[in-house]
């Protein structure tokens, strides 16, 4: 049974969803595609710009070999590369030795950077008004679907 159409977006073309997961789905996306300006906003005061410099930032909790930050960032190594090279530059990270295995770099973050991967978590982690502005009860039926659906992501 397809769901009902829906209209979406500044050029009022209607969608047909097929399944109420494809109309959720596209919600999803433009609820966070909305977000994209704050999160911008949120990195640039820091000169994170671009998105991956936040990205391996707010990623880093111990030293991380850096084919692993391109694995997890879904990024080319190359710019892995350029992004460390930049946040080195900045001193927010430096390069480490890996213990036991010489052909790889590790990637740790200095005093500052912590002090910024913090507070870029800090302020990622307020939900926009849209979200905080639901009742209670359906903040907690919100945060209970996402969590079974990244428990089905996780298996």
């Amino acid at each position: 049974m397809a769901a009902t159409d829906t209209t979406r977006g500044k050029d009022d073309r209607a969608h047909e969803f097929v399944t109420p997961a494809d109309e959720a789905w596209d919600a999803f996306l433009e609820l966070f595609m909305r977000q994209r300006p704050r999160m911008m906003e949120i990195q640039a005061k820091y000169n994170l710009k671009p998105p991956p410099l936040g990205m391996v930032i707010s990623k880093l909790d111990e030293p991380t070999p850096m084919g692993k930050i391109a694995e997890i960032l879904c990024l080319d190594a190359s710019t892995v590369t350029w992004v460390v090279d930049s946040l080195e530059e900045r001193g927010l990270v430096e390069r480490q030795n890996h213990p036991t295995d010489r052909r790889v770099r590790l990637v740790a973050l200095t005093d500052e950077g912590r002090r910024i991967r913090d507070e870029l978590r800090t302020q990622f982690a307020v939900p926009p008004e849209s979200i905080a502005s639901l009742p209670a009860a359906e903040q907690r039926k919100l945060r209970d679907i996402l969590r079974r659906a990244l428990d089905h992501e996780a298996n």
